[in-house]
């Protein structure tokens, strides 16, 4: 993995300090309304309600902080919590109907801001700067995404393998087999490595890769939850398990994949994979490739 420059951690850092000013995070009015931006940003994250739970591991918040905050917006009779009917150990929180209002005022005033940011740009710099921002969306998402090798019998492992098995089951034609997919000791230890990405703790995605003879290795079951797709996460899993083989001492790694799999086909092509004759006898696979990995990095 490259190392961070110094020039793109400053660029970074002073969009953010120019952001923060411009939208007034740092008063304690946020929006000119009587709240801090955390409390105002907690009601608009607690929408139809959610659970304690869930809000601490979306916003990313310590639960004594969370629970302060949570209180406080009770104290001021914009939300109330309960205990879930069927987990007294799972705390809900709802918005009252002053909550509503508020969400609501705070929704107004928020996209008066941001018409007044825009007003004075025209058409196509507003264009511009919106796709900027949709780029810059994608790419954050991309980077917070964390990928972890786990075991291969994890009941991560396995529900991203029931999820992979019942998207391909939808797209191929002749349907998928979920007994075709790779057993737990195939990607495991030293045979192999399992790959899965979460998403704010939420699995996202999943690869794996198993040892076929010694030196070689098999990337399989590279799969990206459909909400995390178009960010580029697969070509990070796919640059995973190759430093997993690497790491196997696997110098090289052979795929294959689906004729309708157009997608795919076009990712390992870009990524360095030469297409070559059938090496398994895998029924679902129309195409097959492979790449070579040399002096303990990716070629």
């Amino acid at each position: 993995m490259e190392p961070v420059s110094t020039e793109h951690v400053t660029a970074f850092r002073r969009f953010n300090r120019y952001l923060t000013r411009r939208i007034g995070v740092l008063d304690d009015h946020y929006l000119g309304q009587d709240r801090p931006l955390g409390q105002a940003r907690l009601l608009y994250e607690i929408g139809d309600g959610a659970s304690l739970r869930e809000l601490r591991v979306r916003l990313g918040l310590d639960a004594g902080y969370l629970s302060r905050m949570t209180r406080a917006l009770e104290a001021q009779g914009l939300v109330r919590t309960s205990v879930h009917h069927e987990d007294s150990r799972l705390r809900l929180t709802e918005l009252t109907p002053a909550g509503r209002d508020e969400v609501g005022e705070q929704n107004r005033r928020a996209d008066a801001l941001a018409e007044r940011l825009l007003r004075d740009l025209s058409e196509d710099q507003r264009g511009e700067l919106t796709a900027a921002l949709g780029t810059a969306r994608r790419l954050l998402r991309l980077a917070g995404i964390v990928i972890e090798r786990v075991d291969g019998a994890s009941a991560d492992a396995r529900a991203c393998l029931d999820a992979y098995a019942a998207d391909i089951d939808a797209r191929f034609p002749e349907g998928f087999d979920p007994t075709a997919l790779v057993r737990p000791e195939e990607v495991s230890g030293d045979a192999g490595a399992f790959l899965v990405a979460y998403e704010e703790n939420r699995p996202v995605g999943c690869g794996a890769l198993r040892t076929l003879k010694p030196g070689v290795g098999e990337i399989r079951h590279v799969w990206v939850h459909p909400e995390a797709r178009r960010l580029g996460l697969a070509r990070r899993l796919l640059d995973g398990l190759e430093r997993q083989a690497v790491e196997h001492g696997l110098g090289l790694v052979h795929l294959d994949t689906h004729a309708v799999l157009t997608e795919a086909q076009a990712m390992y092509r870009a990524c360095g994979y030469t297409q070559i004759p059938r090496y398994d006898d895998n029924v679902y696979a129309a195409h097959w490739f492979e790449k070579r990995l040399t002096d303990g990095a990716v070629r």
